[in-house]
């Protein structure tokens, strides 16, 4: 009898602990099955696009706009001109890390024009490809390996150098992951290109807009680098329903074959370039783009020197927006 009761025992812990078991391994085998593959990092969203985001939840949505540049939907700023008879639109486009609604220039502007007779649209621009996160794939480490003696037998005794070994050892890891982290190289040559076209098809689609709105004029208005794409937009597209360009503190961007000197010059059409004058690399910049605009004939190129006023951006801002109305519409000015 006692046999049987201890059998019966025996048989009861073993069902209970069977299980147990079992859920335990059905646990571990998916983490290490995890662990084995090597994860991959997923792609960032643009810098562009999240300021886009931002301005979609802080803004009213009467002002938003969504515009198709191909595949590629993008937010826009639109307000309509105060006035019965408006004299256009113009059409903004922010520099690099600038957003459509940008304290310095452009939210300035695209809210002040409409009480000047002209409608605003202010863009949102794509980052350039040459900045854009890449995704990567994380390598798991390899299993580390015995040190030998010289006979090739694992060596028993830990070596005097170990903590330098280490070091080493995440020195190497370390750069790894920074080479890792870094953009995929491609021809420069070949980014620019791709980036002009993502920027020209939003241009497209924002000269499309405003002839839908009856526009009487087009007026392209670009700040900081937004002024280079602008002018290389008008000089390679060359689109009829624009017929000025404004350039504000205009600037190259980085790693672009031809400069704004080379550009604004040769325009067709009537360019307002606005710089600061007491700033030196600005001044500087502003003289080469008049001495190559002199050497061409009958070029339609204006330059109109301003006054930075740090500590008093709003001055600054006003100062602005009456230059830039009295050259577009001179019999406004008061």
């Amino acid at each position: 009898m006692f046999v049987l009761k201890r059998t019966a025992l025996s048989a009861l812990c073993l069902s209970l602990i069977l299980p147990c078991t079992a859920q335990v391994l059905a646990q571990e085998t998916p983490a290490a099955d995890a662990d084995a593959a090597p994860a991959t990092r997923q792609a960032l969203s643009e810098r562009s696009q999240e300021d886009a985001q931002a301005l979609e939840r802080q803004l009213p949505k009467d002002e938003q706009q969504t515009l198709q540049a191909g595949s590629d939907s993008f937010l826009a700023l639109w307000k309509p001109a105060n006035t019965p008879a408006p004299e256009g639109v113009v059409i903004i486009v922010p520099g690099a890390g600038e957003s459509a609604d940008w304290p310095r220039t452009v939210g300035p502007l695209r809210r002040k024009f409409p009480d000047a007779k002209w409608a605003s649209l202010s863009l949102s621009l794509p980052d350039l490809l040459a900045e854009s996160p890449v995704a990567r794939k994380e390598t798991p480490a390899p299993p580390p390996q015995p040190d030998k003696d010289v006979k090739g037998a694992p060596a028993k005794a830990t070596p005097a150098d170990a903590n330098a070994n280490i070091a080493q050892a995440t020195a190497a890891e370390t750069e790894n992951s920074e080479s890792a982290e870094a953009p995929a190289s491609t021809d420069p040559a070949a980014s620019e290109k791709a980036d002009a076209e993502r920027i020209f098809a939003r241009l497209d689609a924002a000269v499309a807009y405003a002839q839908q709105q009856n526009a009487r004029s087009v007026v392209l208005l670009g700040s900081g680098s937004g002024a280079y794409w602008s002018a290389r937009y008008i000089s390679e597209r060359q689109p009829p329903q624009v017929q000025k360009l404004v350039m504000v503190a205009a600037q190259n961007p980085a790693r672009v074959e031809h400069s704004l000197d080379s550009l604004a010059a040769t325009l067709k059409l009537p360019t307002a370039d606005f710089y600061y004058a007491n700033q030196a690399g600005a001044r500087q910049a502003a003289v080469n783009r008049l001495q190559a605009s002199k050497r061409l004939k009958d070029s339609s190129y204006h330059q109109v020197a301003l006054t930075a006023m740090p500590g008093n951006q709003a001055a600054e801002q006003e100062q602005l927006f009456r230059r830039i109305r009295g050259w577009l519409s001179p019999q406004a000015v008061d």
